[in-house]
């Protein structure tokens, strides 16, 4: 059987209040892990603008730290 399978038949065994609850849980994993992906997304989509700043001879001592 499937890890997902076994979930649902945990859940399946639960009282209504706590499915509710598993369900809460779920859209809090779901909305954490947007919320990391759109971070990553910034991060990544601001690079070019910071790569005259980032990039420079002066600074390059501070590369390797």
């Amino acid at each position: 059987m499937t890890s997902e399978k076994v979930l649902i038949e945990k859940i399946k065994q639960l009282p209504p209040q706590r499915v509710a609850e598993v369900e809460d849980f779920v859209d809090f994993l779901r909305a954490r892990e947007n919320d990391r992906h759109l971070t990553h997304a910034a991060s990544e989509s601001s690079e070019p603008s910071f790569a005259d700043v980032w990039e420079n001879g002066e600074d390059a001592a501070y590369d390797g730290i």
